[in-house]
């Protein structure tokens, strides 16, 4: 059941028992792996608008994090049986094993229209009761995802080296964490840095003690207003070292600034999203994972960080790129590291290489 009250009936997949939070689609026709395990999705059950999920199984090494993230999983049609090369079990063993309450057999393309014309809202699945009142009640009890802090929840709990075996490495670049994806630590791993992941809490003395040559703000799930703790710690770093932000990374090094934010109607969530670089006039087709974006209009009262805006989402308009050149960052607000998702954008990690040498001359 939907927070409007509108009623979807279908199969139990993976536990019994209820779950709430809240419930989004995502475009993409594979990477459900990816997509469950990607810390971005906390408190949020996923729709897939493909039909068939789940039949090439899971495995061991597409994952995002070390557990599943999201709070509930909806699709069409639910493969409990698999084949591929690389698979190491089936998606329904997968959810089990991470007690996530699923629903197969409903009419995912009405359901996507549906969140489509009225937005993004909280739902419940059950197998517990059937009785509409009693949904409809725990729903209105659960707390809305605008101003909670959902970073607490998945960000890590003590500093650590990512690739501590690397030994030829370019630079040293401090990561928070807000709920970083392991596709992004690769990417960056593959520039060439030496990788520390530090919790969101950390104050900026401390990262500035490693001496990092740049600074990664990192993705994350949630509301970005509500993240005031990081918001102070990046106020205190900017113009001491290059800084490089992806999604919740982007949206907050915005507000530092100045900026604001607002809650998109149904957000972005897939890997087939059109964005426009204005810097090239290139199209590329973009993996997404966002609720929430940063306001145009509020990039005028920072003008004096010589901000511009360098990418464009073509479907709605939205800001998906942001250059400060008079403090040396640059974010962008899709995912360049694709997981699941195109390549197209990854040639922005090796623009934070240029951004620290340009620093350093």
């Amino acid at each position: 059941m939907l927070e409007d009250g509108k009623l979807f009936k279908g199969i139990n997949i993976g536990c019994s028992g209820e779950t709430i939070g809240e419930v989004v689609f995502n475009t993409s026709m594979i990477g459900y792996q990816e997509i469950l395990t990607d810390p971005s999705y906390c408190e949020q059950i996923v729709t897939m608008t493909y039909p068939q999920i789940g039949n090439y199984g899971v495995n061991s090494v597409d994952v995002e994090s070390d557990k599943i993230q999201a709070k509930g999983l909806i699709v069409k049609e639910f493969f409990d049986y698999y084949s591929n090369w690389r698979a190491e079990g089936s998606l329904e063993d997968y959810i089990k094993k991470y007690n996530i309450v699923g629903l197969a057999g409903i009419d995912t393309r009405q359901l996507t229209r549906h969140i489509r014309l009225e937005g993004a809202m909280k739902g419940i699945i059950s197998t517990e009761t059937e009785d509409e009142s009693e949904l409809k009640k725990k729903i209105e009890g659960y707390p809305s995802i605008i101003k909670r802090d959902l970073v607490k929840y998945v960000t890590c709990d003590k500093p650590y080296i990512y690739n501590p075996k690397k030994g030829d490495y370019k630079h040293i670049v401090v990561a928070v964490d807000f709920g970083v994806k392991m596709g992004i630590l690769k990417c960056l791993d593959w520039e060439g840095f030496r990788i520390i992941v530090v919790p969101a809490s950390t104050k900026p003395e401390e990262i500035l003690k490693y001496n990092p040559d740049g600074i990664f703000l990192s993705n994350g799930p949630g509301d970005p207003a509500a993240i005031n703790y990081a918001v102070t710690t990046i106020k205190e770093l900017i113009g001491k070292k290059p800084i490089f932000g992806i999604c919740l990374g982007h949206q907050l090094l915005a507000i530092a600034l100045g900026a604001k934010t607002y809650k998109l109607k149904f957000g972005h969530h897939g890997g087939n999203h059109p964005v426009k670089n204005l810097e090239t006039g290139k199209i590329e087709i973009t993996s997404q994972n966002h609720g929430f974006a940063v306001d145009e209009e509020s990039l005028k009262d920072i003008a004096s960080t010589g901000c511009k805006v360098t990418h464009l989402n073509l479907n709605d308009n939205t800001i998906e790129g942001l250059e400060y050149v008079d403090i040396n960052a640059y974010t962008v607000q899709h995912h360049p590291e694709g997981k699941p998702g195109p390549y197209d954008s990854r040639y922005v990690f090796g623009k934070f290489t240029e951004l620290i040498k340009n620093f350093n001359n």
